[in-house]
């Protein structure tokens, strides 16, 4: 079965295409979010000119026409609203032109499969870490199959954490890329940690390191602001990891692309003997591929909406969607 994709929940615009679980294509366009931040207007007017192209792109990789689509899928949630609205449009006017049928799926979700995937796991805990989200979870079958989460960000995630002063350095903010490089050859400062259980918070540590900027170098601060938030979703990771008994771990989203992050997460897996698998930075980042992977699945099991049903959440719960 050929099935579209379409993330358009953030400033990244992503269009994938699917065939029984095969990527064919995964193409993408971001937004230059730069040092003012996003603006959900402005990444909306970005995504309305430029996804027509991005489909086609998608096509072309895919050596397809978009008539030969046999079902779409789009980002009903979380993210930004008005973003949120380019993708759901879209996939609309192809399912209703085409007579083909239509999904909606969890942004969460999409990281967490796709992961599973191309990593070749089965059921591992998964610490979801991105710009809006960060969360430890596990798949439960009951009262139906979904994500239940374990822990999670009691304020903001780590991703706009690490961009926020990303932007207070005049860095690039970009899922805390900026920060490692600065890192590197920094020295430790103690910082605040939170980690309650297997909940944890960001704002009194980026409170905390705003108010040391000038004081001590910025590598010092970028390197302990990033092994103090690191350390505590590790802290609370392992904890889960024991709790359920997990022989499989994961890490998806944005800040997945953190090589350090990997390497720490990966000496708790070895130490507890567990396989740790993670996606190519391709599939780490918002991206099409993930959406159409994970509606092919709900496709195939039945889970279609009708036009009239399908909308978006910009605050849509992990738990709350249906994992085929």
């Amino acid at each position: 079965m050929l099935v579209m994709g379409i993330e358009s929940s953030a400033h990244t615009l992503g269009v994938g295409i699917v065939r029984d679980g095969e990527i064919l294509a995964n193409e993408k366009i971001s937004y230059d979010v730069g040092s003012g931040g996003m603006i959900p207007s402005k990444v909306a007017e970005f995504h309305i000119e430029n996804v027509s192209k991005v489909i086609e792109y998608s096509l072309k990789k895919a050596g397809i026409s978009l008539k030969q689509i046999e079902g779409i899928g789009y980002t009903r949630g979380p993210g930004i609203g008005p973003c949120l609205q380019v993708g759901e449009l879209a996939a609309k006017t192809i399912a209703n032109k085409f007579a083909i049928p239509i999904t909606q799926v969890n942004h969460g979700v999409g990281h967490i499969e796709i992961t599973k995937h191309v990593a070749g796991l089965n059921d591992p805990l998964a610490l979801y870490v991105s710009g809006g989200n960060s969360q430890i979870l596990k798949l439960v079958d009951k009262p139906y199959r979904h994500y239940h989460v374990l822990g999670e960000t009691l304020d903001i995630g780590i991703g706009n954490m690490l961009d926020s002063f990303a932007r207070e350095l005049k860095l690039v903010p970009a899922w805390g890329s900026s920060i490692e490089k600065e890192a590197k050859g920094g020295k430790y400062i103690e910082m605040p940690y939170t980690v309650k259980g297997m909940d944890f918070a960001f704002t009194g540590l980026l409170t905390y390191a705003k108010k040391l900027i000038g004081k001590v170098s910025n590598k010092d601060l970028c390197y302990s602001l990033q092994e103090t938030a690191f350390s505590m979703i590790c802290e609370a990771t392992e904890r889960a990891l024991l709790l359920t008994k997990s022989r499989e771990l994961c890490v998806c989203g944005g800040v997945a692309q953190s090589t350090r992050l990997k390497e720490m997460l990966g000496k708790i897996a070895k130490e507890h003997n567990v396989k740790f698998g993670f996606a190519p930075n391709e599939f780490n980042g918002d991206n099409g591929a993930m959406i159409a992977y994970v509606a092919e699945r709900l496709i195939k099991s039945g889970y279609t909406s009708k036009i009239e049903e399908c909308g978006i959440e910009q605050r849509y719960r992990i738990e709350k969607a249906v994992v085929p």
